[in-house]
């Protein structure tokens, strides 16, 4: 019953994370939509640095760059929702342009 729970309580934090993501993504100040990816990224910075480490150079390496792909997919899923969104909005900026223009 607790796993459940937990689970339940993650998939909702992401839920209204992406929801806050679509929502700061498509106001008209660009840097609104950009918190939560470096915020999360920040995050994932920090998982790096506290990376015990061993005495072998590529066990290092390859716990770091595992940590850093694994950390930045929330990263990458928030960008990817902004840049689809500010395309949207450059799209819609566009047509009402050129519809401003055929009005002229």
């Amino acid at each position: 019953m607790l796993n459940t729970t937990i689970v339940l309580l993650i998939v909702l934090i992401a839920a209204v994370g992406v929801i806050l993501q679509l929502f700061l993504s498509k106001k008209s100040s660009k840097w609104l939509g950009l918190i939560l990816p470096i915020i999360t990224f920040a995050f994932s910075l920090l998982y790096v640095l506290n990376i015990v480490g061993t005495d072998s150079l590529w066990h290092n390496m390859i716990l770091t760059v595992s940590t850093l792909l694994l950390f930045n997919i929330s990263t990458i899923i928030l960008l990817a929702i902004y840049f689809g969104c500010r395309e949207k909005l450059k799209r819609k900026a566009q047509l009402e342009k050129m519809s401003i223009q055929d009005l002229e």
